[in-house]
């Protein structure tokens, strides 16, 4: 391994872009940069705009020419991204994709034994990574074995471990809960105090970071940058708390909805009691698991989803809530208790999602994984959104034609139409993975995390639309510790924590 400098890292870029392999334009394009050592920056801008683009280049894993191609200069203490790898520690937006080990704690010493750190030194920075992250689970715990917010943890404490001179984080809080956010922020805060490490982290909700932050940077959809400067200045500017707004960022004290901070519902919902809607599914003492050979890690589940409703399931990572959702959307097994399609819903396929055949199951209940990358099928955005209502619901072509073109103009996702899948930004993926979703046309869309990574601007177009199949009579049921998810869409919150899941209150 060459030697590289010790202590925070530079930044350097000047005219830098990157273009994908296969695509047509440049993700990024047009950087001008500069980070002093032990800077702390807030990387925003619009979902696509190429945030984690950049984190790739400064970490040296954006790919090599026959993988895009790069203009300009971007270097890291002085020399080119590439030649710097060991320098900086990324935590990826999919923590799936960077967990390499079967065990927790070998996950986290992995990164120190490959920077050949002392033995004696890397069990103490591992057990201070685990601690600082707030991830208390056995050292010997199963990495799959953990959900997605714990491995989001289980992701920054391997970099924290790694004690790096530069600290990339994209979205490293998007799926925690709200204590969970502000354990990780924190750990984030104690490293790099005592490390005078630099910092760029990548974050849609921006008062999350602001306080922690000395500079906030905003990348341009159109190439180079919007805003650059302290979190007063761009932040506290009236002008340019408008431009950032209409591009998408979350701006603190404005809402995509109603440009109000606190919006309300999107949907009146106060006389839907007095009007029920048609029962689509029902639980009662509904056990969830994993597996039927383990101890379920819920149960006692009584409810009831209707056409035309949405609910959310909140509650502490880990808690089940995944599981839950997977279970009634007929991917698991019910480990106890009964739980039973009704006529609306099972439409003559009988009582037992879990029973049902792909082909039935994916027109009656439409599932949106925490990891959006789980469900693409095809090399083409445009085959993805294709491929469910052409080859299962045996939609006529012209349909098929406009359905589509629909949902990716909806969505912001034409310009994409001829991309891999894989090669989207996390909220691209995310809004794909729902398009796929939608364009089966389900009576019940199960959704885990539906608003991961979305700029404000795409977050307020995915949630009208979800508005709009509510009143079409589509039930909703989403994972989520998104409020202004809730607060927007949903009738009913059942809060899942400690084995149980209660209905805790209706939205109104």
């Amino acid at each position: 391994m060459p030697h590289l400098p010790s202590g925070p890292a530079r930044v350097h870029a000047r005219g830098w872009g990157w273009r994908h392999a296969g695509r047509k334009a440049f993700a990024v394009s047009g950087v001008d940069l500069d980070i002093a050592p032990g800077e702390r920056v807030l990387l925003l801008g619009a979902s696509g705009a190429g945030k984690s683009t950049l984190l790739h280049a400064l970490a040296g894993v954006l790919g090599a020419a026959e993988e895009g191609e790069e203009q300009g200069e971007l270097t890291v203490d002085g020399v080119p991204a590439p030649a710097a790898r060991g320098r900086a520690g990324l935590v990826l937006q999919d923590p799936d994709g960077q967990i390499a080990m079967a065990r927790v704690g070998d996950e986290v010493a992995f990164g120190c034994e490959n920077l050949a750190v002392p033995r004696d030194e890397i069990w103490p920075r591992v057990h201070r990574a685990l601690d600082d992250v707030g991830l208390d689970v056995p050292i010997d715990r199963s990495t799959a074995a953990l959900s997605g917010g714990q491995k989001q943890r289980l992701a920054l404490a391997c970099i924290l471990a790694m004690a790096p001179g530069l600290v990339l984080l994209d979205e490293p809080t998007a799926n925690l809960d709200p204590e969970g956010v502000e354990e990780v922020r924190e750990a984030v805060r104690r490293s790099v105090d005592r490390t005078g490490a630099t910092l760029v982290v990548v974050e849609h909700r921006v008062s999350v970071w602001a306080e922690l932050v000395d500079r906030v940077v905003v990348l341009s959809g159109e190439g180079g940058l919007l805003a650059d400067g302290s979190p007063e200045r761009v932040l506290g500017d009236a002008d340019v708390r408008r431009r950032l707004a209409a591009a998408g960022v979350w701006v603190p004290g404005w809402h995509p909805l109603t440009g109000e901070l606190t919006p309300s519902a999107l949907r009146d919902t106060s006389s839907q009691d007095d009007d029920p809607q048609a029962e689509l599914l029902s639980a009662q003492g509904l056990a969830v698991g994993r597996s039927p050979k383990t101890p379920p890690v819920v149960g006692g589940i009584d409810l009831v989803l209707r056409a035309g409703r949405a609910a959310s399931v909140t509650g502490p990572n880990g808690a089940g809530k995944s599981t839950l959702a997977l279970t009634l959307a007929g991917l698991l097994p019910a480990v106890g208790g009964r739980l039973e399609a009704l006529p609306a819903l099972a439409r003559g396929a009988g009582t037992s999602p879990h029973r049902w055949r792909s082909s039935e199951l994916v027109s009656r209940i439409g599932t949106v994984f925490q990891e959006p990358e789980h469900q693409f099928l095809t090399p083409r955005v445009l085959d993805e959104l294709e491929f469910g209502p052409r080859r299962v619901a045996r939609r006529p072509e012209k349909e098929v034609r406009a359905l589509v073109d629909g949902l990716l103009e909806r969505l912001r996702l034409e310009r994409l139409a001829e991309a891999n899948p894989f090669t989207l930004s996390g909220g691209e993926k995310r809004r794909l993975s729902v398009a796929t979703m939608l364009a089966t046309d389900p009576s019940l869309l199960v959704l885990d995390e539906p608003t991961f990574g979305q700029d404000a601007l795409t977050w307020a177009e995915l949630v009208r639309l979800l508005a709009e199949l509510l009143e079409q009579g589509t039930s909703l049921l989403a994972v989520t510790h998104d409020e202004d998810f809730t607060n927007a869409l949903s009738d009913t919150v059942y809060r899942v924590d400690g084995g149980r899941a209660a209905r805790v209150e209706a939205v109104a």
